[in-house]
């Protein structure tokens, strides 16, 4: 169990502007303006999206640090279905 991935959760939320959204991504994650827009675009029409995946602690940090930039983050394993 502790071999399986986990995923890093971003929810929609009423609060945060997708333009503030895309800057989390590509300055926390450093992910190109390309890859944290389409990210950000599948929260807000699918109401979540992952935006990573890695071991629990990975998971468990990126989480903290989304939660400090104010996004609804959560974190579940990669086989949850």
């Amino acid at each position: 169990m502790l071999n399986v991935p986990w995923n890093v959760v971003v929810w929609d939320d009423p609060v945060n502007l997708m333009s503030y959204v895309v800057y989390v991504f590509r300055s926390y994650f450093g992910y190109s303006d390309g890859k944290a827009r389409k990210l950000m675009l599948e929260v807000h029409h699918n109401g979540r999206s992952i935006v990573a995946s890695g071991t629990l602690e990975e998971a468990e940090t990126h989480v903290s640090a989304l939660h400090g930039y104010g996004l609804w983050a959560t974190y579940e394993r990669a086989d949850h279905n």
